[in-house]
């Protein structure tokens, strides 16, 4: 049988697989990487599969992997179980797919089987089954070993219960129920259902109960769920559905009987579903209510986007999910995990940071959503793009500890454009700590050391720089770690003070952290003191790791100073402020042993008015019950070289306390505050701080010199329409200058010109740039600004404006008349097109007073066409042609008209003129010839009016040769306009001309018949030659370039008329196959000939009659 075949890849998909019996299951890897990939990998649980394969593991060409239900001996195979993944690696970096998990077709023992019942007529009978199975098992029931009767008392519901209504004594029998999917089949225990009333049964019938209340329930997305309600009681009770939230019911849960049935469930469904049975006609009811918990597998919302920036750029990566519980959240690089480091930080849930981009961190980074119902994850390329003309890195960094707290920084100039080079950043972060912070400094271009200040002492530090041009960032120099020198402690040690007898005194302090020891403390120095005799001090030294010491042979119910300082290799530090303690009268076996150390990390932000106090537990802080907080003014009395102290302000707080604001303080005031826990007993030791609140501001003060800030990061350009483009940037990540506003350098991308360079000023991190040209790509920088100092302009990001209509038309029109019916039109593109040609419009026309919709247009359907040959004009007409061109947006200006005068045609017979007239005069003729024979057989007895009709006869041939001569003319353009038709496409030919002519032809035939006018003495004459009265009518069909005038006719020719049916606008596709067009040309010279011969034959047909 064929295989299942199973999509991995990096989208939606299922979790779960079942290998089901005699069907393999054939796992695909389809990550939908660009380029090929060359390798795939297979990881099952996590652990590469063996290359080799297995008894149930089979590898295909395609690099797919075929699992197998059994093994070669026909074993199960219950080791394929598992989560299987696959990793496909190319040039560019790897990819990892989502996990299947992939189990076998089982089916498990009921866990509950049917009970037998004994239910009344008319009662309700419940069985129930309850069993486990991959896939989920199908639970059908049986009644004496055939299926159950298809009433609708009969209600089996997806969960495994079968409910029997409205019980009569035909239910009686034995009933078990029957579960199967593709692993097995179970058959459970069987169940009698009997009529009657149960024994022991006290229930009052009247009494509305349900029997069967709905239950809880997990099921998962997609999954079946049944909320199940059975009530009974007399009368039948109505039973109604709600939810708890008050939202309506989903339309699509079917109502069963009574209870509720989700075919398929969704997260929509989830809720507390409530069941209420109503005593009809009364308002007694009864309810019941259930949760239905529905879990959804995660699903990423928001993947994080395929990116392109220059190296030393900062990318964020963001990537939402959600899932029911909410899913975890992990990185991957070229399918491995991310570590964060000094450069690459994973911040608050789906938010990947790289600073200072490097060719290393080109690759595939992969979003992971995992909360045990499956994964998700969504991919994203970064590519790091290596400019040219970009410095290369600062050579020969090196740190020196200038003191504990400082470090000098020098390097030299990159090797190659250093001379671009218009500032420098030095970043700094600490060696040690999985989450240090990287800060950075920046400086002008005219200097290559920098002092490095406020590090702590003995901490490691790892520096590097960035050398900036205007085209963008170099690479990071080789970074360098450097241990800051020791120091003396900042603080004391926190002491705690007791007694345990009359001469002696317990000391306890707490280690100094590493914050305020600056360096290894080696030593600690205990002073004390009787405080009747304070100018005699004793001094004791203990060992650095020492944490208590007790001073022995003391004066009992004496009162002590005591102190305490810490000390490094380089000396000891402040020592902690006097404290007393009175040493026992007498011995005391009660407890004393208990002390309580001081808070730890004390921290004051000092503001004008204000102090942000801040503190870490005590390290027994089990013992402490709360926290006090004392603030009091320190003054300094200058007369008495002292300190006056103001009224003390105490504060109880709460034990979870960690932070108090003091608020109402004078400004630039001495302050001295003090935080220690307590309990019922006794009071612990106090942290102490003192510090003074900062000056109001004044403005008129000098501003010291500070560096110049840091470019802004992630700079992102977006065109918003053919003349704007929006800019977008985010603060730099660290800078000790406050910025008050950006500058923005836009210029047209590989520009040379400085007129063509704007600067532009926001003081928000985006800008809508305007008056730009369309069509035009533009180079963008940002620059920070601080007070009274600049920041070099960061790395350039280009953007292009959309495209418009071209304004202005195509230049150089120029026309050529090839022959007398075509003309050669040539241009040279817009200078400002403002998009991509995709077409030009020709309109023309033999008269300029028309409006433009009446013109002829022809459209030429490319851009790059510039030239093109109109055919199918009139011979001898003067044509006006105006040019536009379009692009994707629309149609621009029409340039300047132009016109040009198409030359008369030059006759020539071809062959079918010359058959046609022969084949007509011929005809002509030999009627002549007939009537001269009559004629001259009549000829004696009318000899006399013959011979006064010789002048007429000779008047009417000159003019039928005359109109043959015009006729000739006449059917020559007839035969142009049947040429026209064979090589204008499409062109509805008109037969008007041809019907025009013959109704000339039959007007001079017909003026053969007019009633003469006779002259007295019996001689009839015609008035002015009658015979040619209507020649003039065949002047008006002739061209119009053979009349006298130049100028066009105030109506348009015929010719004209048929032009203009060339407009693809009006005109219809009537083809005309060249058969037909030789037909029309035969016809119309057979015509002309025909035509003329018996113009020939009317005139002597009215002589003859005149005679």
């Amino acid at each position: 049988s064929s295989p299942v075949s199973v999509e991995l890849s990096c989208g939606a998909g299922p979790s779960h697989v079942v290998l089901e019996p005699g069907l393999p299951l054939l796992l695909d890897c389809n990550l939908g990487a660009s380029d090929a990939p060359f390798n795939i990998t297979w990881h099952k649980d996590g652990q590469p599969l063996p290359l080799e394969g297995g008894d149930y593991l089979q590898y295909l060409v395609n690099g797919s992997l075929l699992l197998l239900p059994t093994s070669q001996d026909g074993q199960a195979a219950p080791g394929v179980e598992g989560g299987y993944s696959c990793v496909s690696a190319s040039a560019l970096g790897a990819l990892t797919s989502r996990t299947v998990n992939v189990l076998l077709a089982s089916l498990s023992k009921f866990h509950q089987e049917p009970s037998p019942q004994t239910v009344p007529t008319g009662g309700v009978a419940r069985f129930e089954c309850q069993i486990d199975g991959v896939p989920t098992p199908v639970i059908t029931w049986e009644k004496d070993k055939e299926a159950v009767p298809e009433e609708t008392r009969f209600i089996s519901l997806p969960n495994g219960v079968l409910q029997i209504l409205e019980v009569t004594k035909e239910d009686e029998g034995v009933y078990r129920c029957v579960a199967s999917n593709s692993a097995r089949k179970h058959i459970s225990h069987e169940a009698r259902l009997k009529h009657g009333f149960s024994p022991g049964s006290t229930e009052a019938p009247n009494t509305v109960v349900i029997v069967a209340p709905p239950q809880n329930a997990t099921v998962v997305l997609g999954h079946p769920a049944v909320m199940e309600c059975m009530a009974q009681g007399q009368p039948k009770p109505l039973v109604s559905w709600s939810r708890q939230d008050g939202k309506p019911i989903s339309t699509d849960v079917v109502v069963l009987a009574t209870n509720l049935v989700i075919r398929d469930t969704r997260r929509h469904h989830a809720g507390v579903y409530v069941c209420r049975a109503n005593k009809p006609k009364t308002r007694e009811f009864v309810i019941a209510a259930a949760e239905l918990h529905v879990p959804a597998p995660p699903v990423i919302l928001q993947p994080p986007e395929t990116v392109s920036l220059a190296r030393g750029y900062t990318v964020r990566f963001l990537c939402n999910s959600s899932g029911d519980p909410p899913p975890v959240l992990h990185w991957l690089k070229n399918g491995q995990p991310i570590k964060s480091f000094r450069r690459v930080k994973t911040q608050k849930p789906g938010v990947l940071l790289i600073n200072q981009l490097a060719l290393e961190d080109a690759g595939y980074y992969q979003c992971i959503a995992d909360n045990g119902l499956g994964t998700a994850c969504a991919t994203a390329k970064l590519t790091v793009i290596v400019r040219e003309g970009l410095p290369s890195p600062p050579r020969h960094l090196s740190a020196t500890p200038y003191s504990s707290t400082t470090a000098l920084l020098t390097w030299e100039k990159p090797e190659y454009n250093s001379d671009q080079i218009i500032g420098y950043s030095v970043h700094c972060q600490r060696a040690a700590g999985s989450d240090n912070v990287e800060y950075q400094f920046a400086m002008n271009n005219d200097t290559t050391e920098y002092l490095v200040k406020e590090l702590f002492p003995h901490t490691a530090y790892t520096f590097f720089v960035v050398a900036y041009s205007p085209m963008g960032a170099s690479r990071p120099s080789l970074p360098v770690t450097v241990e800051m020198l020791e120091d003396v402690p900042s603080a004391p040690p926190q002491l705690s003070i007791a007694s345990t007898s009359p001469t002696d005194i317990r000391l306890m302090w707490h280690p100094l952290s590493s914050q305020h020891s600056r360096g290894a403390v080696t030593r600690y120095r205990i002073e004390y003191s009787t405080l009747d005799q304070e100018d005699v001090v004793f001094s004791v030294e203990v060992r650095g790791n020492e944490t208590q010491f007790t001073l022995r042979e003391l004066q009992p119910n004496q009162t002590y100073r005591l102190r305490i300082a810490a000390g490094t290799g380089v000396g000891f530090g402040v020592p902690s402020e006097w404290a007393q303690h009175q040493t026992l009268a007498h011995y005391n076996h009660s407890d004393h042993s208990m002390v309580i150390f001081a808070p730890t990390e004390l921290k004051v932000r000092a503001r004008v008015s204000t102090l942000n106090v801040t503190w870490y537990p005590s390290p027994n802080h089990t013992l402490v019950s709360g926290y006090k907080l004392s603030c009091r003014e320190v003054e300094v009395d200058e007369s008495a070289n002292g300190e006056r102290t103001t009224q003390t302000h105490t504060i109880r707080l709460r034990k979870k306390a960690r932070y108090h604001l003091l608020t109402g303080l004078v400004p630039d005031r001495q302050y001295e505050v003090r935080v220690w826990a307590f309990n019922k007993q006794i009071d612990g030791a106090a942290a102490v701080w003192k510090g003074r609140t900062d000056k109001a501001h004044n403005r008129t003060l000098p501003l010291p010199l500070r560096p110049p800030p840091l470019p802004p990061s992630s700079i992102q350009a977006m065109a918003n329409s053919s003349t704007s483009i929006w800019l977008r940037w985010e603060k730099p990540r660290f800078s000790n200058v406050r910025i008050i506003n950006y500058t923005v350098r836009c210029s047209p991308a590989g520009t040379t010109n400085a007129s063509l360079v704007s600067y532009h000023t926001s003081s928000v991190q985006e800008i809508l740039l305007g008056a730009l040209r369309p069509f035009t790509r533009y180079e963008l920088a940002v620059q920070s600004n601080g007070v009274d100092v600049v920041g070099p302009f960061s790395g350039t990001v280009e953007e292009s404006t959309l495209s418009d209509r071209p304004s202005t038309p195509p230049e150089e029109l120029q026309l050529s008349a090839l022959d007398s019916s075509s003309v050669l039109v040539s241009w040279r593109p817009p200078l400002e097109p403002n998009g991509i040609i995709i077409s030009y419009r020709i309109l023309y026309s033999g008269n300029l007073s028309e409006p433009e919709h009446f013109f002829s247009l022809l459209l030429c359907f490319s851009g790059s066409i510039t030239s093109v040959e109109v055919q199918g004009l009139s011979s001898g007409t003067r044509y006006f042609f105006k040019l536009g061109a379009s692009t994707e947006v629309g149609p621009g200006p029409y340039s300047p008209i132009k016109d040009v005068h198409t030359p008369l045609q030059k006759y020539e017979l071809d062959i079918h003129a010359v058959t046609g007239i022969i084949v007509g005069v011929c005809l002509g003729l030999i009627c002549i010839l007939l009537c001269m024979c009559f004629s001259f057989r009549n000829s004696k007895s009318r000899y006399g009016h013959c011979r006064a009709s010789v002048l007429p006869q000779y008047l009417c041939v000159s003019s039928a040769i005359s109109l043959l001569i015009k006729a000739t003319v006449i059917f020559q353009t007839k035969s142009h306009l049947c040429n026209i038709q064979s090589s204008l496409v499409p062109i509805s030919f008109s037969t008007s001309l041809i019907t025009a002519l013959n109704r000339d032809i039959s007007r001079v035939l017909d003026s053969t018949a007019m009633t003469p006018q006779y002259r007295r003495g019996g001689c009839p004459v015609p008035s002015t030659v009658p015979e040619c009265s209507d020649s003039h009518e065949l002047e008006t069909l002739m061209d119009p370039g053979s009349q006298e005038s130049g100028q066009p006719p105030a109506e348009a020719p015929e010719e004209q008329s048929l032009m203009a049916s060339a407009n693809p606008r009006e005109g219809e596709n009537a083809p005309a196959p060249e058969s037909k067009v030789e037909t029309c040309k035969g016809k119309a010279h057979f015509q002309m000939g025909l035509g003329c011969s018996l113009c020939f034959f009317g005139c002597y047909f009215h002589l003859l009659t005149e005679g």
